[in-house]
């Protein structure tokens, strides 16, 4: 059985809105984008490739999906966009009536937890998944997410979109702690027994 990893950029309050730049994400009056920059160190992007590398399938909400389609679709020749680009990619959607948008893209309308429980059932490598709040939140609370590869960065920005459902007792097991000298420390969390 496949298996589900989130992988976020996150503070420590809990927001993954708009890690990447300013306009990325403005929904709710959102002001605080691109807040990871001041604290970047190559291990992250280090990070990230690994989980790539470990993955065959990326799962995504239509905000997110929009947000990497219109940026890694055109570019060619870039390492990071090529593997995005080709990895086969399901987004979550009940207002796209087409993932034509971006390659390699699938679009699940209905019955979005029984499709992700079909997915994890699949053979083949892990699903990634990042951002999506919504669609994390969804899934988190149908217990199907199986890990957390968190980069927990030292800001609290009091709010935006949150990782974790409100109401919902996650019991989680550490498995991994690595700080970076820029103050961000990688965590991952999986999904105690």
């Amino acid at each position: 059985m496949r298996e589900l990893i989130v992988a976020e950029f996150i503070t420590l309050d809990g927001v993954i809105q708009a890690p990447g730049g300013a306009d990325e994400d403005t929904e709710g009056g959102f002001a605080h984008g691109g807040w990871t920059w001041p604290y970047w160190h190559d291990d992250i992007g280090l990070r990230f490739f690994q989980a790539m590398s470990q993955a065959d399938a990326f799962l995504l909400g239509r905000k997110t999906w929009q947000i990497h389609g219109s940026a890694f679709e055109p570019m060619v020749g870039d390492p990071f966009a090529d593997a995005l680009n080709a990895i086969p990619k399901y987004v979550v959607s009940t207002t796209l009536q087409s993932a034509s948008a971006w390659r390699n893209s699938t679009l699940i309308r209905d019955n979005v937890i029984e499709a992700v429980r079909e997915l994890k059932q699949q053979p083949g490598k892990n699903i990634l998944m990042d951002g999506s709040s919504v669609l994390a939140q969804a899934l988190a609370q149908h217990d199907l997410i199986d890990e957390y590869s968190l980069h927990v960065y030292p800001i609290v920005l009091g709010g935006g979109k949150r990782l974790y459902p409100a109401g919902k007792r996650l019991d989680l097991t550490l498995v991994e702690v690595s700080p970076l000298p820029t103050g961000v420390v990688f965590m991952r969390y999986r999904r105690a027994a």
